[in-house]
């Protein structure tokens, strides 16, 4: 997803992911949307705040999309907090209690429940800044040439 894709375009996660980025925003966190922090998980949204801390959140549009999201759990161990983000037909009562909870659409989002912390080891720290400023950074050099990545040498 970029600027330029049209709203109607983006599929329900996608929306909720929208609202939360512009919520966090607000909060002075910077985010990353299908980011991956290492090969093989793919996280909706991560989240670097002001003082280097690190929030994962998931995006839920139904309760088929919950059920079937079975690697949530080893996503953990990447963030200082984890949440959901889901709308407000979400069935809330699904989701696991000592996480935190979001409640977004397309423009915005409010945070409702907020976990507690759990602190990342210094070196997953560091690693995860470095990967997440270099993903930042490469998606900006795309957005600016969109053919970079057809180039060979």
């Amino acid at each position: 997803m970029n600027d330029e894709t049209p709203i109607h375009a983006l599929q329900p996660g996608q929306l909720l992911a929208r609202g939360v980025c512009r919520h966090l925003r607000d909060h002075d966190f910077t985010c990353l949307e299908e980011f991956s922090p290492e090969r093989g998980k793919r996280l909706d949204v991560m989240a670097l705040g002001p003082k280097g801390e690190f929030w994962i959140v998931e995006c839920k549009s139904s309760r088929a999309d919950f059920n079937a999201d079975a690697k949530w759990q080893g996503y953990l161990e990447w963030s200082d907090r984890y949440f959901w983000a889901v709308d407000t037909d979400f069935p809330t009562d699904l989701l696991p209690p000592d996480t935190g909870l979001i409640l977004a659409d397309a423009f915005g989002a409010e945070i409702v429940r907020m976990p507690d912390p759990t602190k990342l080891a210094g070196a997953r720290r560091k690693a995860l800044t470095l990967r997440f400023a270099r993903c930042a950074a490469m998606r900006v050099q795309w957005a600016r040439d969109p053919m970079m990545g057809q180039l060979t040498g």
